[in-house]
């Protein structure tokens, strides 16, 4: 296969909601390039794209799928990623691979709320977006409202380059905007045909073509100029205004498809190679918070945006091409682990199938096989290089389950089973959870982690369950009490004593300690002789005061007493959680000059702040989530309702085009499978984000249900 140079390169990510036809797309794509001489179709379960055997079981895309095809002279890359929200991490990735985006949008639905979903992650990574309009051979096809909707929610950079002339089960024929030409498909592919547009469209393509030129003029201030000046562009000025304007975010334009029958995907393939800016238009950025243009040096510097072990073959690594050019052969650097790799084998692929070549240059795409230590989003580089490219920030998960293997003896298989599919795809995370006693998954969704556990039982044939996932609570107090214990134990020879009298208080970030304390009506002054203030693991505060005075407890022994107060910490008394926020002032006790040790002043320490914590109003808090749903106006109603029954404060909603966003704080023992709740509700028409945002007190009844549930689980 011939080696492109940087400037005729593309590289494109396939977008779009589920159903908007991405996987069809691509076989046209592959088809027309020659790169495949018959096309696939989804019913078949033979399309080069969606080739694994649980996408053949479930009907649509789970994976990113790199293609290839070559035309006019250009190579095309492009990755077909999964239209479910739940795979979004596989998107985010093949976006930071893509230097730009087809966006599909289905004739007959126009833009829905993944749609609008995947052009918000287009903003954020900055990427250049052609909105692709595609099945409009379907009966139940309107380009018009399909714009319209585009229009509403992407605003007036939305602009029509092609409308087609009769949409529906006829389909065939385009009007070009640009240059005012009619355009008829064959069905099936082939060359198309021109002619000049019909009489009766020509105040239509004027209409367009003005809104085309005025957008363009916008991409560039001298052409702004120009357009103030004369009224318009010549087509040279506005071709040059629409290939900056669409680099640069400021134009999205509108093409029509009919990937089914191949109809449309040349005339694409046209404007991808006349106006989608090529690799060394961007720069990625490194750890050490330079940027490197890609092309722009001699050192060899490859990403890895995908990883996927395949049967029979191992490890395939799927890379971009930064800066130099991998040969078969090369010594480099993973980067990120300081391991050396040797680049052994080279492919282009198109799915599964996969060519070998000996030399990928800056800019392009390819997949290496058998690298020993590297993974999804490393790089590889020359030592010379100083620092990796920057990691991709993955959405936050917005589904947990705890899992457990079936058979005791597969626990080991299990874990290194879950390293591996995290490794494959980060957005998957995984928590071994000391606290709950759990193996925790964090995903983006219920259909996620059952794409997991079927991975589990018929990859790596680990039979699993999954569990309710447990909740972190976290206990603390509300007043002032004091506690005192006398540990003291003979046994014959040296024994245990030690007492030690303390007072505990809650802590709030910023008030000032306080010496002076009524305990019981009486009124108690303190010296503080020293004071330490911890950074609990699990999130809050314990401050420990010495106010020892006239050695009572001599000061060897006051770590211990702090090391049996941070134990209880670690187990509170009311459900067994961690508990925070606590200020502890330690100031009486006593001691044995013969039997008072260490671990006698460890229990009597934790033993008193055990019982002054029973008596401090102790409170159980619970995880807050701030969640953030985007919904179809007509389920406003029923989305607020249900967010009410889980005991959800409503922040605030806000109108996004045609739909509704809703921030509510939630308890996260309310949203125990709430992606599926949420589907249910809208027809699968609302997605949501979650993210940590702080803990709260618990309701009194909810507190009195988990301290029943724990004392009756403790007694069992």
């Amino acid at each position: 296969m011939k080696v492109y140079p940087i400037n005729q390169i593309r590289n494109l990510a396939l977008l779009g909601n589920s159903g908007s036809g991405k996987t069809t797309l691509a076989e046209a794509l592959l088809f027309d390039g020659g790169v495949i001489s018959r096309r696939g179709d989804i019913a078949s379960k033979n399309t080069v794209s969606d080739n694994h055997e649980i996408e053949h079981e479930r009907g649509n895309s789970v994976y990113t799928s790199v293609m290839h095809t070559e035309y006019k002279d250009h190579k095309i890359n492009f990755i077909d990623t999964p239209g479910a929200d739940d795979f979004v991490g596989a998107t985010v990735a093949a976006m930071n691979a893509a230097d730009s985006v087809l966006l599909l949008i289905n004739a007959q639905n126009g833009v829905e709320v993944g749609t609008e979903s995947l052009m918000r992650y287009t903003d954020k990574h900055t990427k250049p977006v052609i909105i692709v309009v595609n099945q409009l051979d379907h009966e139940k096809a309107h380009f018009d409202k399909a714009v319209e909707s585009a229009k509403e929610a992407f605003g007036h950079r939305v602009v029509v380059v092609q409308y087609p002339l009769n949409e529906g089960e006829t389909f065939d024929t385009v009007i070009d905007v640009i240059r005012k030409k009619a355009i008829k498909f064959p069905a099936g592919g082939g060359e198309p045909i021109e002619s000049d547009i019909p009489a009766s469209e020509t105040d239509k393509v004027e209409t367009y073509y003005s809104h085309l030129v005025e957008v363009a003029a916008e991409a560039d201030e001298s052409l702004m100029e120009v357009f103030f000046a004369n009224d318009t562009l010549t087509e040279e000025e506005m071709r040059t205004g629409l290939k900056k304007g669409l680099a640069e975010r400021g134009v999205f334009p509108v093409l029509c498809t009919s990937a089914k029958n191949v109809q449309g995907t040349k005339r694409l393939c046209d404007f991808v190679i006349n106006y989608a800016p090529s690799p060394d238009h961007f720069s990625h950025q490194l750890t050490n918070g330079t940027e490197v243009k890609v092309g722009d040096t001699k050192e060899n510097i490859a990403f890895v945006f995908k990883t996927f072990n395949e049967q029979h073959l191992g490890d395939i690594s799927f890379f971009k091409v930064i800066s130099g050019k991998l040969s078969e052969g090369l010594d480099v650097v993973n980067l990120n682990t300081n391991a050396k790799e040797r680049i052994s084998q080279l492919f282009v692929v198109a799915g599964r199938n996969r060519q070998k070549v000996d030399t990928i240059n800056a800019g392009d795409i390819g997949a290496t096989v058998k690298l020993k230590d590297t993974r999804t989003f490393t790089t590889l580089a020359d030592k010379s290089v100083d620092a990796p490219i920057a990691p991709i920030e993955m959405p936050e998960p917005k589904f947990r389950a705890a899992i457990k293997a079936k058979e005791e003896s597969d626990e080991e298989k299990l874990g290194e089973a879950l390293h591996r599919l995290h490794e494959e795809d980060p957005s998957l995370r995984v928590e071994y959870s000391k606290e709950l006693k759990q193996i925790i998954l964090h995903g983006q969704g219920e259909y996620h982690l059952n794409i997991v556990k079927w991975l589990l039982d018929n990859i790596y044939k680990i039979p699993t369950d999954y569990l309710p996932p447990r909740i972190p609570y976290r206990e603390t107090i509300t007043k002032v009490a004091q506690a005192q214990y006398r540990h003291k134990k003979q046994s014959g020879g040296a024994g245990q004593f030690g007492e030690v009298h303390m007072i505990i208080e809650p802590h709030e970030e910023g008030a000032p300690d306080r010496n002076t304390f009524k305990i019981d009506g009486k009124e108690m002054q303190l010296s503080i002789r020293g004071k330490e203030e911890i950074q609990l693991e699990w999130g809050g505060k314990m401050i420990y005061h010495n106010c020892i005075v006239g050695g009572s407890i001599d000061a060897r022994f006051m770590p211990a007493i702090q090391k049996g107060i941070m134990e209880k910490l670690e187990n509170g008394p009311l459900t067994g959680s961690y508990a925070r926020d606590i200020r502890v002032y330690v100031y009486d006790g006593k001691m044995h000059p013969v039997d008072s040790n260490e671990i006698s002043f460890k229990l009597a320490g934790a033993k008193a702040f055990a019982d002054a914590f029973r008596k401090a109003g102790p409170k159980i808090l619970e995880p807050i989530y701030e969640v953030e749903v985007l919904t179809p106006s007509d389920r406003m109603g029923d989305v607020m309702s249900d967010l009410q029954g889980r005991r959800a404060m409503i922040l605030g909603m806000n109108s996004e085009g045609r739909y509704e966003k809703l921030k509510a704080k939630v308890p996260l023992a309310e949203l125990n499978k709430y992606s599926t709740a949420l589907s249910s509700l809208t027809n699968g028409r609302a997605n949501y984000g979650m993210r940590f945002l702080e803990y709260a007190l618990v309701p009194p009844d909810v507190q009195e249900k988990l301290q029943a549930a724990y004392t009756s689980d403790d007694e069992e």
